[in-house]
């Protein structure tokens, strides 16, 4: 007789909780606000904060909408396309990419140059990725 797959525990963080922390981690950077600047505003430590952007923590609803009005937007922001909650959504390697300061600081660069320049830097940094850059 298989056994029977037990249900995770209610308290286990899921992939829903790993998204929201990566939108809450995008949002804040694209904020410039802080890990600690934000703790403050909703008075946690900043080590919560870190925890929650991680996902390894959960968010609860209040705090969420705590966070959401800080952040200058709202809940469905983070929650964007949770629609059935039966698979969890998975964060990509894009998604990531664009939760990190590095990530806003080329997207910022890029905004601010016309047409003919952001291609000249798309074709530099394919040159440089394929030369240099790391097997996905």
């Amino acid at each position: 007789m298989a056994a029977r797959k037990q249900p995770p525990h209610p308290r286990m963080v899921t992939g829903i909780d790993k998204m929201i922390g990566n939108r809450l981690r995008a949002r804040r950077l694209e904020m410039h606000i802080s890990q600690s600047e934000l703790a403050d505003k909703i008075g946690v430590s900043f080590q919560q904060v870190q925890k929650y952007e991680k996902g390894v923590n959960r968010i609860g609803a209040g705090r969420l909408q705590q966070i959401a009005n800080i952040l200058e937007t709202d809940i469905a922001y983070f929650m964007g396309d949770v629609v059935d909650g039966k698979r969890p959504p998975t964060v990509s390697k894009l998604a990531s990419f664009m939760a990190t300061k590095e990530g806003l600081d080329i997207n910022e660069a890029m905004m601010r140059l016309d047409q003919p320049h952001r291609k000249a830097v798309i074709a530099l940094a394919r040159t440089l990725g394929n030369a240099y850059g790391a097997e996905a």
